[in-house]
């Protein structure tokens, strides 16, 4: 009975990119195109001759495409997440900081 062998990818460690850009990248691009698309509706005008809903969608996705290549070169993998989760979340910035507020007593009397 011969053993079948299956190829498997020893490389776990290079990054899934399209366009420069990792996977969870382009979630804030097409993130970014949903919310336009809603604002694209709501806004009415024309910038060079061309109305302002197409500007929306269709620009400003487009624009960020680039802007997050430059953004994130030589950055480590998952910055922007990363960068994401410091500004959404709480944090202490150091632990000799003083409390803002007591929620105990601090001496014990005996």
């Amino acid at each position: 009975m011969p053993l079948h062998v299956t190829p498997v990818n020893r490389n776990l460690q290079t990054r899934v990119t399209f366009m420069f850009l990792e996977f969870e990248d382009l979630f804030v691009v097409l993130g970014a195109a949903a919310v336009m698309n809603v604002v694209g509706h709501f806004v009415g005008g024309e910038i060079a001759g061309m109305p302002m809903n197409l500007v929306l969608q269709y620009g400003v996705p487009l624009f960020m495409v680039p802007v997050l290549m430059a953004f994130k070169y030589g950055k480590p993998r998952g910055y922007v997440r990363d960068l994401a989760f410091w500004y959404l979340r709480p944090r202490a910035y150091c632990a000799l900081a003083r409390d803002r507020q007591l929620q105990s007593a601090y001496l014990r009397k005996e």
